[in-house]
């Protein structure tokens, strides 16, 4: 039988011939953390009483988290990241360089092929490059860090193929959660995920790395698109080139199974709270009114999603008692955004414009909701106390659908705004 995409790139980094199921020590092309995660990694490799890294080259840490610093313990910890960074000479992205997840591939460090760890969940995002790239804790993160290698244990996979072509108003993010609805949050547990279909090579590069980002939500340990001329050209402009090598499935690969999705059928979703499976129609929800409305994360914070949401509020204003958040996931996006009227767009609509970086995500500042508050975000998390207030209610949808929202004060579908 042949091998799927993971099995092959689990095999190449362990240097013998691995099937699902099989553990094995791999070496690591490249690892990161974030300043949520990177003082434990510090701590460990402290512990460990290493003086020499063996993969400084290939590490680097973000600060994206809570970035400015929103309170002088935060401050400590970005402190620690950058004299550890200046003591093992490794990368690092200080505040404002945006989210890990758009910084670490936009900057060139994830290749086709590649084995990647970041200390963070939603390094599975990387998957849209064709690599590898799963979430770790921050003890494993530092064990290939202090040694180049880790252990892994071959993942099964899953063939999600989907046909046809989105309708207008109805984006990636809608497809996502519609499957991650269908799967529900443990359909998919320490599984790969392979894409493929008319409907996936259609999207942008912006829209697959929006898939990629959300399968741990459905279970998945990482997830795969096809390395295609979309994929080969947005590696062209990146800033560090590297040699790849582009791992496709055997056309007699196992898969525990195969999922077929019509994208045709496909309308805008919405995450109810407080689980991401947890879905529904926007259509559906147009009773629930708004207080907050969130764009941006590592999920939908990109260039594409900007102008998706700018689109739909040129000309316009978010309604009165709606606060619009808005966070570029980098800055560069945040600099393009500038450059094309974007921001000009949102900032006359009645948005507000804070530093790239996933502050009001992960609910560390920028945009804590109040007590019975209810927020529509582009995020990829709606749990309880994501946002920083456990008693505040997350609804998670598509740019479209959070621009729709934020002009009308209640959950839209977009189809209804769009122009």
């Amino acid at each position: 039988m042949g091998k799927t995409v993971v099995e092959k790139i689990l095999s190449e980094h362990a240097g013998k011939s691995l099937t699902a199921g099989d553990f094995a020590v791999c070496k690591v092309d490249f690892c990161f953390g974030q300043d949520g995660t990177s003082a434990i990694i510090i701590d460990r490799i402290a512990e460990l009483g290493i003086k020499k890294l063996a993969a400084a080259n290939k590490f680097c840490m973000v600060i994206d988290h809570s970035a400015p610093s929103p309170k002088q313990e935060v401050s400590a910890i970005h402190n620690r990241m950058r004299a550890f960074s200046g003591e093992f000479d490794t990368g690092l992205y200080d505040i404002g360089c945006g989210v890990c997840h758009q910084v670490i591939p936009e900057s060139g460090h994830v290749y086709p092929g590649e084995l990647v760890l970041g200390a963070d969940s939603h390094t599975c995002t990387y998957g849209a490059l064709g690599a590898f790239a799963s979430g770790v804790g921050s003890t494993d993160l530092a064990i290939a860090l202090a040694g180049g290698k880790n252990w892994f244990k071959v993942p099964e996979t899953i063939k999600i193929i989907v046909d046809g072509r989105l309708p207008k108003g109805v984006f990636a993010k809608d497809l996502i959660l519609h499957i991650i609805g269908d799967f529900t949050s443990s359909g998919a547990t320490y599984q790969a995920i392979e894409f493929y279909g008319s409907a996936i090579g259609a999207l942008s590069m912006d829209a697959r790395f929006t898939i990629c980002n959300m399968v741990v939500e459905m279970g998945a340990k990482c997830a795969f698109m096809p390395v295609d001329k979309k994929a080969r050209d947005w590696l062209k402009k990146r800033p560090i080139k590297k040699k790849y090598r582009i791992q496709k499935a055997d056309s007699d690969a196992g898969y525990r199974s195969v999922k077929h999705y019509d994208a045709d059928k496909i309308r805008p979703t919405v995450s109810k709270p407080h689980a991401v499976d947890n879905t529904a129609l926007a259509g559906e929800l147009s009773g629930v009114g708004i207080n907050e409305a969130y764009i941006g994360t590592c999920t939908n914070g990109r260039l594409e999603d900007l102008k998706i949401a700018a689109d739909i509020l040129k000309g316009r204003k978010v309604k009165d008692g709606v606060r619009l958040i808005v966070a570029p996931a980098s800055k560069n996006i945040f600099l393009e955004a500038l450059k094309t009227g974007i921001i000009d767009t949102l900032v006359k609509a009645g948005a507000v414009i804070v530093a790239p970086g996933c502050g009001p995500c992960v609910g560390t500042h920028n945009g804590v909701p109040a007590d019975g508050e209810s927020v529509i975000s582009c995020a990829n998390r709606n749990f309880k106390g994501r946002m920083g207030n456990p008693k505040a209610f997350i609804y998670l949808a598509s740019p479209a659908t959070v621009a729709a929202s934020a002009l009308t004060g209640h959950i839209t579908d977009p189809r209804k705004e769009m122009r």
